[in-house]
């Protein structure tokens, strides 16, 4: 039985694809198992080179400690799908990785990868692969700063599939979970959901488009439907693994490790501390031996990306230049939206300042995105830990009665509507509450991280934005209507500026000015805002 169906020019240039299927002989299956599985495709441009991918060979019954690194990874195969654990550089198997990059990509190629960011622009992590050219697709949620690998993604040399964090956690616990598919509110309304953000370019034209969502409605709001994400290998570090694959993890090191290690068909370890089975109490352990079949030693020493210390300074003190002023404003504002008892996020940047400028009796719960409830301030020299990060990789510290999670639990308590409030950057703010924060066409390509999970629950979590109220170049990040691409529709309640607060109806999508910032009046908000705006009745000042 032969057949051709159609697919779109840009694939590859070919017009059709044949597939044959032919019903085999009795003896064909006598054949060995995996010669049987091979499909054969025939199109109209020859690939490079062959990678069939597939898992290693997982046996039971058999010592899972390796005295070889390079042995734990030598029958890893082209093509196979990496599930790389880590956020940043906290957590990442970088004994392991140096073992695959070792091979070389004559030996090991076209792998895709998937990790929350795919290395970062001081090396580490996946950073060894990708400068290799053994990764050609990346499924990642950040690329942050990492300058060499954005140059590849618009040169065309990886593809790069740009994920939500949140999404990308959830589509790996159901990897792991045995679920197929499942709807979040996460991205709607935005490039996710349409598939407008590029994956691949070939001499500056997209060869590759994202892939639009499937929606469904569920409680009157409109869902998209995402896959789970199901690997060949995983890699990543604990601190301690037991003979028989019990894992224990340090803090923020299991924002990852777990979701990787349970989607993927083999599970290599890192131990830092490799222990006899039965030293790991049972309530110690994080991760059971089941989804672990090789554990090795790990050597690679830990990198801290961003060592960022307490400074005991008034952050108002001093003489300080005009970009300082207006953070500090803007972040003394923020804090009065901090209530005692509440539940907060805090994303990268500005937000992060919002503590500083808390009353000493006024216990509010910070979370972190990488999986921390209870973030206390960046460290002195002797507290920094590198398995104790922030959400912008950053050092900090935990306040007494703080817990730690996978990222998966984290993105759970922020959808599920269990924080009070969260507060973000902006690159531009729509009357009707738009939110744009993470792409310029043609000129910013950093990645969503957790930004659209962050106000995919408005209803139940308010939105409060920090921002400049004009950018570099003099424009307006307050407008009537986004130009950018969307990190959310109708989710902004608060907007706090160097000049201003409004409010914003997100309902009616309209504005509202309701405090003034010192030697601010009216009429500069009106020169310096692209939008229409109400004043209130009562026009009060920001402190």
């Amino acid at each position: 039985m032969e057949f051709a169906c159609s697919i779109a020019p840009r694939l590859a240039g070919a017009p059709s694809i044949h597939i044959r299927f032919a019903q085999p002989s009795r003896a064909a299956w006598r054949v060995k198992q995996h010669t049987s599985q091979v499909r054969t495709f025939r199109v109209s441009s020859a690939f490079l080179r062959e990678a069939p991918g597939g898992a290693p060979a997982k046996l039971r019954g058999q010592r899972k400690v390796f005295d070889s690194v390079d042995e734990a990874v030598a029958d890893i195969k082209s093509g196979s799908i990496l599930l790389s654990a880590g956020f940043g550089l906290c957590g990442t198997a970088d004994t392991i990785i140096g073992a695959i990059a070792r091979r070389g990509p004559e030996s090991l190629h076209s792998l895709t990868a998937v990790s929350n960011n795919a290395g970062t622009a001081i090396g580490g992590g996946l950073s060894p692969l990708i400068a290799n050219g053994q990764v050609n697709r990346a499924i990642c949620s950040f690329l942050g700063a990492n300058k060499a690998l954005e140059k590849k993604y618009l040169n065309g040399e990886i593809a790069i599939e740009l994920t939500p964090q949140g999404t990308l956690a959830e589509k790996l616990r159901c990897g792991g979970a045995g679920i197929p598919a499942f709807f979040t509110p996460t991205g709607v309304n935005t490039f996710i959901q349409s598939g407008q953000i590029p994956v691949r370019f070939k001499n500056g034209e997209v060869v590759e488009a994202g892939k639009p969502r499937e929606t469904r409605i569920f409680d009157g709001r409109v869902h998209n439907m995402e896959t789970a994400i199901k690997g060949d290998v995983a890699v990543l570090r604990a601190y301690k693994v037991d003979e028989a694959g019990n894992c224990q993890f340090r803090y923020t090191t299991k924002s990852f490790a777990p979701l990787m290690a349970k989607a993927a068909k083999v599970s290599i370890v890192e131990a830092e501390h490799i222990v006899k089975t039965g030293e790991l109490k049972s309530d110690e352990i994080d991760l059971p031996g089941v989804f672990i079949d090789r554990i090795v030693q790990a050597t690679a020493e830990k990198i801290i990306e961003i060592k960022k210390l307490r400074s005991n300074d008034d952050p108002e003190a001093g003489d300080q230049d005009a970009a300082i002023v207006r953070r500090n404003r803007i972040a003394k504002r923020a804090a009065k939206e901090l209530k005692p008892g509440f539940y907060v996020n805090l994303g990268i940047g500005m937000p992060t300042l919002a503590p500083s400028f808390l009353p000493p009796d006024n216990h509010v719960w910070i979370q972190s995105e990488n999986g921390i409830l209870g973030m206390g301030p960046y460290p002195t020299e002797e507290e920094v830990d590198a398995d104790i990060i922030n959400a912008g990789k950053e050092t900090v510290t935990l306040v007494p009665g703080a817990s730690t999670f996978d990222s998966s639990e984290s993105f759970g308590m922020i959808r599920g509507g269990h924080i009070d409030v969260s507060m973000l950057g902006a690159l531009q703010v729509g009357a009707n509450g738009d939110l744009a924060n993470y792409m310029i066409p043609g000129k910013v390509f950093k990645g969503m991280g957790g930004a659209m999970d962050l106000v995919s629950n408005p209803d139940a979590t308010k939105i409060v934005v920090l921002t400049d109220h004009v950018d570099k170049n003099g424009r307006s990040k307050i407008v009537q209507n986004c130009t950018l691409p969307l990190t959310g529709a109708r989710v902004v309640s608060t907007i706090i500026t160097d000049l201003c607060v409004f409010e914003v109806d997100r309902k009616k999508g309209e504005l509202t000015l309701t405090e003034l910032a010192p030697d601010v009046e009216v009429e500069d908000v009106k020169k310096n805002t692209g939008a229409k705006f109400h004043i209130a009745e009562n026009l009060g000042r920001m402190e």
